[in-house]
């Protein structure tokens, strides 16, 4: 099933954030924007207060997101293309088809983008996070 091209205020509010006020100047600064697609988003009865989110998102050739960070534990799988990534006092890493990323909660993820800028990347990401909160958050 292919995912929804959505824009990027359609892509954050997707993943239930609100307080985008403060958000918007860097949305406007990022790259074109993500096809996302929700795959599961599921309470887990034996951590209570946690849920799981799973996630695609396609960056299109050039695509990128504006710095945030997570409440959560997140993993990221590349499926297609190539990625780079980037938290802060980090380097950037650049991941293929296979690799993986790991972000701890509330570490503040600088770079998030695609490679390329003529071939698109795909990548899952899974949130192991308290239910609830936002998934995405901007930084004040």
């Amino acid at each position: 099933m292919k995912g929804l091209t959505v824009n990027r205020l359609n892509y954050l509010g997707m993943l239930l954030v609100f307080p985008l006020a403060a958000f918007g100047a860097q949305l406007a600064k990022a790259g074109p924007g993500p096809v996302l697609t929700t795959l599961l988003s599921k309470e887990l009865g034996d951590h209570p207060g946690k849920e799981l989110l799973a996630i695609t998102v396609e960056y299109p050739p050039g695509g990128s997101d504006p710095i945030h960070r997570h409440d959560a534990h997140v993993f990221v799988y590349v499926l297609e293309g190539s990625i780079v990534m980037a938290l802060r006092g980090g380097a950037e890493v650049t991941l293929t088809r296979g690799q993986t990323f790991y972000e701890a909660p509330l570490d503040v993820h600088t770079v998030s983008r695609n490679a390329s800028s003529t071939m698109p990347a795909k990548f899952l990401v899974v949130f192991f996070k308290n239910k609830g909160p936002d998934a995405v958050l901007p930084l004040r």
